[in-house]
């Protein structure tokens, strides 16, 4: 018999929140953590400009132990061990003790690169002939399973640990995966998320493709404009995003607190045919994705009542509330409420995903819809499509059942999730 999966514990590292409640707070009063970053600058970056989260030594050191931070040159594992230990204690779960792991409990956990900075200084090393003072650690930062490795040896984790990459897609995918393992009873509990690393060798590439927005340097809280006619590309970021998922028997059993249900999800690629390519989106395969994902959950397109969505401030915003339009059979004043965070905190690339999941299940928690900033300006090609008031400029509060939540990534690759609000929640 399939099980029934539920989200019981959530943290995030964000460039507006690097806790829970912080986040929160940012995400409904609509807070941008978008900063100059003086780096690019004297690199000679066109766009200066990042979603970067700002953490402390103290508070690094309540993950990490000195040995650790000592040798440690990885952001992305950083951001993404704190989220993913905070979501543990969050659903009220401790380690495991020393002689046996949770052998039902796993992690799918995703990133783009890992420790690219540590990466560099290792290649550098080598180029200088230096290779006996690379040391012991590189090899556990720059794998891509490094962040994985991290969190399940900090928790004593037994069941599968696995690291899921593609590019933009990562975080709602490894959420999809986890809750699929889940129903089919190959685990128990999963923790769930994704992470990036930040920083001028993550970005540089962005930028040289000139899809960053320049103009916004002396005012980088105007800069990511989601939805907007003046938007001119998105804003780079980072953090992470982590979510515990579990069968809802055993989250009963133990008195969980229940933030909302995972009723179904997909995953697919447009095969970068048709109007797809390694950066535009095949419309055919994001359509198929959001119907199918409905499918799965057994739910109807008239019961969505919020969209989370991908939009990223790019040329294709429009295109993607078209695709919405079209895979519900639902415009103008009949279309869900529908949003995107990347206007306070940029494209945190393939931790955007699993920080996006977490505004959404707060959202369904508390029943509010969070704002899109910078939008004053709506796009006419999208108001042609929906209602000005279907994309909310102030946190509307509304106690609300069903959302989607998409993520569409670089390689023609898509992730669609849909939520449900739990009736305890």
């Amino acid at each position: 018999m399939e099980r029934r999966v539920v989200i019981t514990g959530l943290g995030v590292i964000s460039p507006n929140g690097t806790t829970l409640a912080d986040f929160n707070n940012a995400l409904k009063h609509g807070i941008s953590g978008i900063r100059h970053q003086p780096d690019l600058a004297a690199l000679g970056f066109s766009c200066q400009i990042a979603g970067k989260p700002e953490l402390s030594d103290a508070r690094i050191a309540e993950y990490f132990n000195a040995l650790e931070i000592r040798n440690l040159d990885a952001t992305g594992i950083v951001y993404g061990v704190i989220a993913a230990l905070d979501a543990w204690a969050d659903a009220g779960l401790n380690f495991a003790a020393a002689d046996e792991p949770f052998w039902d409990c796993g992690i799918s956990f995703g990133t783009g690169t890992s420790g690219i900075d540590k990466f560099r200084w290792a290649m550098n090393k080598i180029d200088a002939l230096e290779v006996r003072k690379i040391g012991s650690s590189v090899v556990g930062q720059v794998m891509n399973g490094a962040v994985s490795a991290f969190i399940a040896g900090k928790i004593g984790l037994g069941n599968q640990i696995s690291t899921n990459s593609s590019a933009c897609a990562t975080g709602t995918e490894s959420v999809i995966m986890a809750y699929e393992r889940i129903k089919l009873g190959t685990a128990t509990r999963i923790l769930a998320g994704s992470t990036s690393d930040s920083g001028p060798y993550i970005w540089g590439g962005f930028d040289a493709m000139k899809i960053c927005p320049y103009q916004f340097n002396d005012n980088p809280e105007k800069a990511s404009r989601p939805f907007s006619a003046t938007a001119s590309g998105f804003v780079p970021g980072a953090g992470a995003g982590a979510l515990v998922l579990e069968d809802l028997e055993t989250a009963l059993e133990r008195g969980a607190k229940i933030y909302g249900e995972v009723l179904g999800g997909h995953v697919n690629s447009g095969g970068q045919r048709g109007s797809g390519t390694m950066t535009a989106p095949n419309s055919v395969a994001v359509k198929r994705c959001i119907t199918k994902a409905l499918e799965s959950a057994n739910t109807f397109a008239k019961d969505v009542e919020v969209i989370n969505g991908h939009l990223t401030a790019t040329a294709k915003d429009g295109l993607e509330v078209l695709n919405w339009k079209q895979a519900l059979g639902r415009y103008k004043d009949n279309f869900p409420f529908i949003n995107s965070i990347k206007g306070m905190i940029g494209h945190c690339i393939s931790g955007a995903g699993s920080i996006e999941c977490v505004a959404s299940v707060l959202q369904l928690y508390e029943g509010f819809i969070f704002p899109n900033i910078n939008c004053e300006d709506l796009h006419p090609e999208i108001t042609d499509l929906i209602d000005a008031g279907k994309i909310p400029q102030q946190m509307i509060k509304k106690d609300f059942s069903i959302l989607a939540k998409a993520s569409f990534g670089f390689g023609d690759v898509n992730a669609c999730l849909i939520l449900k609000k739990y009736p305890n929640g």
